[in-house]
């Protein structure tokens, strides 16, 4: 089957069909191939893209400039001093002036209402970077990452999300688990699962995959067998300079240590995480230098299990793929 994302919007993996996700993951790792090898062609030379941001995230930013120049694209930053008191009807008007101005649109930390606005006005591609609900392009990094580590095909792995269950990044990989057909768990405080609506959708999308879905409180039951074990997030990206004691009291026995690892009973196991808490985030501000972050002790961080150096990488690829499978020609 011919996959054509071309004039796309990318802002939910809802809104990817499984061949579509598999095609995004796949070019994303010939297009790193291709940097590698220095035989990387530019496809979207002269394009211009803009990058519509809510709040500072220097490592997103990066990784959507260091994509465009790659294929030969000019990026142009949008902060929220331009934007963030705009009325609706503002913004729809924005929405077609960036339309006029830019060839794509990539928003990172905008209200989910603000981005369907943007894709509904400006009659160009939009992405979501990152939003409260989901991030495409990371679980598409995650992906590509998955494969590279493994000679299983997606739809072999067993994949556990230990943390929080109602972030986005947990739903985010649960939803592209269930179309590729994963064996996935979400392993969390039963007082941070997902509302019983997303699990029931998510399960069923999973069951027409070939998939499983569950969700779950025994942390050793949760990654028993595991393929690859991702720390969720603590807080959502608008609570992270809030204090909430009451998440952190929960989600402390969740916390991936060593012993996390080795209760999966599989020596090849991996360690993934959400890509920009990485790099010093706030989320993590109190952890201390013996203990790595709360999501994940430093032995943990720094073990030869711990792929997220590698999914830092791939964010480059995934973003790439996207822009090169909507805008190409």
């Amino acid at each position: 089957m011919s996959i054509n994302l071309h004039g796309r919007n990318v802002l939910s993996v809802e809104a990817l069909d499984p061949g579509e996700l598999r095609f995004l993951v796949q070019l994303a790792g010939d297009l790193k191939v291709a940097k590698r090898c220095g035989s990387e062609r530019q496809q979207l030379f002269q394009k211009s893209l803009a990058f519509l941001h809510g709040r500072e995230l220097p490592f997103l930013r990066a990784a959507f400039e260091l994509a465009a120049h790659d294929q030969g694209a000019h990026v142009i930053c949008i902060g929220p001093e331009q934007y963030a008191k705009a009325a609706p009807g503002e913004i729809r008007q924005m929405a077609g002036m960036l339309g006029r101005i830019f060839d794509a649109i990539e928003c990172c930390g905008l209200a989910d209402d603000v981005m369907a606005a943007l894709a509904e006005r400006a009659g160009i591609p939009v992405y979501n970077a990152l939003s409260r609900q989901c991030d495409p392009c990371q679980l598409v990094a995650d992906f590509q990452t998955m494969r590279e580590f493994t000679h299983k095909h997606l739809s072999d792995l067993t994949l556990s999300v230990v943390g929080n269950g109602r972030v986005s990044d947990a739903r985010t990989l649960a939803i592209g688990a269930a179309k590729v057909g994963m064996d996935f768990r979400l392993v969390s405080p039963k007082d941070l699962w997902p509302d019983h609506q997303f699990v029931d959708s998510v399960k069923a999308e999973a069951w027409k995959n070939g998939g499983k879905f569950a969700v779950l409180e025994d942390v050793g039951a949760g990654v028993l067998d595991a393929d690859f074990i991702y720390a969720s997030r603590w807080v959502s990206h608008e609570e992270e300079d809030t204090r909430n004691d009451r998440a952190v009291a929960l989600l402390t026995p969740f916390g991936v240590r060593m012993a996390t690892l080795e209760a999966t009973g599989n020596p090849h196991c991996k360690f993934m995480r959400f890509v920009p808490d990485f790099i010093g985030h706030h989320a993590h501000k109190s952890a201390s230098e013996e203990t790595g972050s709360p999501d994940a002790s430093r032995n943990v961080l720094e073990s030869k299990a711990s792929i997220v150096l590698d999914q830092a990488e791939n964010r480059i690829h995934a973003t790439k793929a996207i822009l090169v499978a909507t805008l190409a020609h």
